[in-house]
């Protein structure tokens, strides 16, 4: 910029010296062509640096605003990461959910199978019991009429009651299970039995 504005000193200086000359009108006209070509080129270089300043503030945005893109770019990374290994504990989750649905729908089949078992075990019984009732029950006749023995069925479960009608007279029977051994019970209960037939 100096450049030109020694430029413009040497311009104002010929002026002044050709001005004593002829051809002082013509040099004039040159030295006004080249002050204005002059004035063009500082307009043009103060046009340029301010255009290279706002290029250089539009740089300095555009720089900002690829940090700024960065860093938001590196934090959906992150994000995403930190999603990925939700979705595949969430996965594992599933899995082992479904794991357990699965072996909990074997144990609920397994159960109605034992179930259906069960109730096919107990229309047996209950199918059996028809039929052997009637046996049961001529049983129980036929083994009062030979012992004799009216039992108490409302004694407590350790202890034997009942009544022998016996030959002459009606006996009360009453022995503690957990006193004495069952062959001792057997053998009383035997012995209460009329032998002679």
């Amino acid at each position: 910029m100096a450049a030109f504005r020694d430029m413009e000193d040497v311009s104002q200086g010929l002026l002044s010296l050709l001005a004593a000359n002829r051809a002082e009108v013509q040099h004039r006209r040159l030295l006004a062509l080249q002050e204005r070509m002059v004035e063009r080129l500082l307009r043009t270089q103060d046009e340029a640096e301010r255009r290279l300043l706002e290029i250089a503030a539009a740089e300095e945005d555009v720089a900002k605003n690829v940090l700024v893109a960065q860093s938001q770019a590196q934090a959906g990374r992150a994000e995403l990461k930190r999603l990925q290994t939700e979705m595949e504990r969430a996965s594992q989750e599933d899995t082992q959910f479904q794991n357990r649905m699965i072996y909990l729908l074997k144990e609920l089949d397994e159960l109605k199978a034992e179930e259906a078992e069960m109730a096919r075990r107990e229309k047996e019984m209950e199918e059996d019991s028809t039929v052997t009732l009637p046996v049961a029950v001529h049983v129980a006749q036929l083994y009062n009429h030979i012992s004799k023995i009216e039992w108490d069925y409302e004694a407590e479960p350790n202890q034997i009651r009942g009544i022998h009608h016996g030959p002459d007279v009606a006996q009360p029977i009453e022995l503690d299970a957990l006193e004495l051994s069952g062959k001792f019970v057997s053998d009383y209960l035997w012995g209460l039995l009329n032998t002679e037939w």
